[in-house]
């Protein structure tokens, strides 16, 4: 029997070569009919004998493009015909639909344009920017919709009659591909010095590989921003630019041009190994190896005192051709110093950068929207292997989390440290790209820019604003100015347990574990450690960590040595006694004194339930870090003294389950913690293990026994406490051992980079 079909077919299908391959598919099975673009995707009508247009529309959902992520594919029209049409072609759009479809995120040169890049024979060789329908910049070069060369940074580029010819060949692996150029035609790289000077170089790229290989800092600008790049087996060069970008310890991303280099100095699960060869090319947490087991070592400034390497493999096609001769591992570090965002205009990098790079690679491709590196991990969590995003950027934004209702147009501007916005569209929620900490005035004109590009690359017009309940936060203040829209008020940890939620597409009561290290709570003290129960409707607090002081406030989280005497000073009561503790004897008498008032009378030293700060002061008590000159240092470092799959016995502490809501008390375990310090004998990882056996020991009493006064089974975790893995391991497998359905986050960063997502489903749902 002979039918026409007519299918919508949803998802990332635009700029893809998504009608292309529809086209190419329907010839294959010698179906007739039409594709094209519209506002919710692409339609298309197919015609031909039911067993052909069976294998056509399988093969359609199984063999997509690399770049195309189809999220729906329903039948609209189906009819029995006599007389069947031959010809198979691609129309255009109707006149005057608002675009509805997604956008694809910047991704890695894929094989083909890079074998072509790499043959003397072919007209792109080595040009730094080829690219075809299924690789390239997407998302960082977008100025608006719909998406065609006329709305990107590409539009001062005419294409010459070549470039022109693949572009409307619909054969060709570059038909529309909106950023395609040659040497005739495109962009072009040059070099700078460190005087803001165009050195006369026909070969640019090889000359700053012969400065890379001399131990220079060179500036390099990708697809979403600046790189600071050095040899990373450079040890002088690598503390040089420690020194000039004021980074004193927090590991440096590097890059690798191949697995096999990378197997050189770091160890990789099969499953890491795919996270870097993804479309995405994320920075991958991968183990460093052993002295004596690495062939190559990397210099030992690129993660001091760190396990492992925030590695990458290279995907711009200019990151290909900087890896010649020995050369075969870069520092790849943001292009900025400490706290700012990252250069991404050519004159920003000039001058930002001066007084890092040594020599600056540039060139005349703008980019409208800096996007970061991606940063990921794989988690062994429940028998199974799970991706766990720590920063959500390049290659994932904006691909859309989907929730489990639909809600109006929401903007949410997420949390004052690493800031992210969110969107909502019907069900679709987009999540920006990482913005950074907003402390100084060019994050906050990245935030402004982030809200007015997403706006207007979805076509959304915001009926609400959803922020943090933190008065103090710039986002908050920005929601607040807002004075045409309504604006909803969504509280910091609710908005990561919904985040969380969200993610899995849960739609009913769940239980809370929402550790991290600082969140403003509705009795006005700093929140971190707690459990709730609740949905996107609103929440309870079920348990919480017991409130301890932060003599210092902020300055605390910098110096972990005052969290620790704080928590000592709760626990006993007086810190003279206590002079056998290191972290105490370490202070002078008047300093004991000082902090030991603070505490007593609270003065500048606010309540805390936070489980981070409770990390940082064991961290210091066990004398692992005092001081940090990173976020988190303090609790990373203590993680870092246990291995995997390791068990002890934990320490004393009580649960107050006569209190409302139920009190977790730490005193117990401190005390115990500062007497077998004091004795001396336990060595600081077991005591550290010990430690976070305890953790997960509180999280398996306290929800059990909330489980038992309400009944519920379902379990998220979210906060950036939980990028802890041998914590989220332990957690999940011991609440999975006693019933709990455990979800975690895999699409958006447990760490605040989530918060904004979980706050536009909360205000979605209150706003239908």
């Amino acid at each position: 029997m002979f039918e026409t079909r007519r299918y919508q077919i949803r998802g990332i299908v635009q700029g893809v070569g998504f009608r292309p391959f529809v086209w190419r598919t329907a010839a294959r099975h010698a179906l007739g009919g039409w594709v094209r673009n519209d506002s919710d995707g692409v339609v298309l009508e197919v015609q031909g004998h039911e067993e052909a247009l069976e294998a056509f529309i399988m093969e359609v959902r199984t063999s997509a493009p690399a770049l195309a992520r189809i999220d729906s594919v329903a039948l609209l029209e189906q009819r029995s015909i006599e007389v069947v049409v031959e010809a198979f072609e691609i129309q255009l759009s109707a006149q005057g639909e608002r675009a509805q479809t997604l956008v694809s995120a910047d991704t890695r040169v894929c094989d083909e344009c890079l074998a072509e890049m790499l043959d003397p024979a072919d007209r792109r060789y080595r040009y730094p920017f080829i690219n075809c329908t299924n690789c390239g910049p997407r998302y960082s070069i977008i100025e608006g919709v719909p998406y065609d060369r006329a709305m990107t940074t590409m539009s001062v580029f005419p294409m010459c009659a070549e470039c022109s010819e693949e572009y409307h060949d619909v054969c060709d692996r570059r038909f529309h591909a909106q950023p395609v150029a040659c040497w005739k035609c495109g962009p072009r790289v040059e070099l700078w010095d460190s005087r803001r000077g165009r050195l006369e170089t026909t070969q640019p790229v090889r000359d700053a590989v012969v400065l890379l290989r001399a131990g220079a800092i060179v500036a390099v600008k990708g697809i979403g921003g600046y790189h600071l790049m050095v040899d990373a087996r450079n040890e002088d060069a690598v503390a040089e630019l420690r020194r000039r970008k004021r980074r004193e310890e927090k590991p440096f991303a590097v890059m690798s041009p191949t697995l096999a280099a990378m197997r050189n100095y770091a160890r990789m699960e099969e499953c890491e190994a795919e996270l870097l060869s993804s479309l995405a090319r994320p920075i991958v947490l991968v183990a460093k190896l052993d002295s004596a087991q690495a062939p190559a070592e990397l210099a030992p400034s690129v993660a001091p005192g760190n396990r492992r390497y925030g590695a990458m493999l290279a995907y711009a096609p200019l990151h290909h051709l900087l890896f010649e001769g020995e050369l075969d591992t870069l520092v790849a570090t943001s292009g900025n110093v400490s706290d700012e965002p990252i250069a991404f205009t050519n004159q920003d990098a000039l001058e930002r950068l001066a007084g890092i790079a040594d020599a600056f690679l540039i060139n005349n491709r703008d980019i409208y929207t800096r996007v970061d590196d991606s940063i990921v991990r794989a988690v062994s969590v429940g028998g199974r292997t799970e991706v766990s995003p720590l920063r959500r950027a390049r290659g994932y934004t904006p691909v859309p989390v989907n929730a489990p209702f639909e809600m109006p147009q929401v903007l949410a501007v997420g949390a004052e440290l690493k800031n992210t916005i969110c969107m909502s569209r019907g069900e679709e929620l987009f999540l920006s790209h990482h913005i950074g900490d907003l402390k100084n005035d060019a994050t906050r004109r990245s935030f402004e820019h982030a809200i007015g590009h997403l706006a207007k690359l979805l076509e959304v017009n915001p009926q609400v604003v959803a922020h943090d309940m933190h008065p103090g936060y710039m986002s908050t203040r920005f929601a607040r100015e807002q004075r045409q829209l309504p604006t909803v008020e969504v509280q910091h940890h609710h908005a990561h347990m919904a985040a969380c939620m969200c993610e899995h597409g849960l739609n009913e009561p769940v239980m809370g574990v929402i550790f991290d290290g600082t969140g403003y709570g509705i009795d006005g003290n700093i929140w971190g450690g707690e459990w709730l129960i609740g949905d996107y409707s609103g929440f309870e607090r079920a348990g919480q960590l017991e409130y301890f002081r932060l003599p210092g406030g902020d300055k605390a989280v910098e110096q972990p040595f005052r969290v620790a005497l704080s928590l000592l000073a709760q626990a006993h009561g007086e810190l003279g006694e206590l002079t056998g503790v290191p972290v105490v004897a370490a202070r002078s008498e008047q300093e004991r004194h000082v902090l030991a008032r603070m505490v007593e009378a609270g003065i500048s030293s606010p309540l805390t339930s936070s489980m981070g700060r409770l990390f940082d002061g064991v961290s210091a008590l066990l004398g692992v870090r005092e001081h940090c000159h990173y976020e988190a240092q303090a609790a990373i470092e203590l993680e870092q003294l246990i291995e995997p799959g390791t068990r002890a016995e934990p320490l004393e502490w009580a649960l107050h389950s006569d209190e409302q809501p139920l009190r977790i008390d730490a005193r117990p375990m401190v005390r115990e913690l500062a007497g077998l310090v004091a004795r001396g004998g336990a060595k600081a990882a077991e005591l550290s293990l010990r430690f976070h056996c305890t953790v997960v020991e509180m999280v398996r009493v306290t929800c059990m026994e909330i489980a038992r006064r309400t009944g519920l089974r379902k379990v998220v975790l979210s906060g950036g406490v939980w990028q802890n893995e041998w914590l989220l391991r332990g957690a999940h497998e011991t609440l999975e051992q006693a019933g709990f359905q455990v979800h975690t986050h895999r699409l958006v960063p447990a760490n605040d980079g989530g918060v904004a997502l979980g706050q536009a489903a909360v205000a979605g749902w209150r706003a239908r």
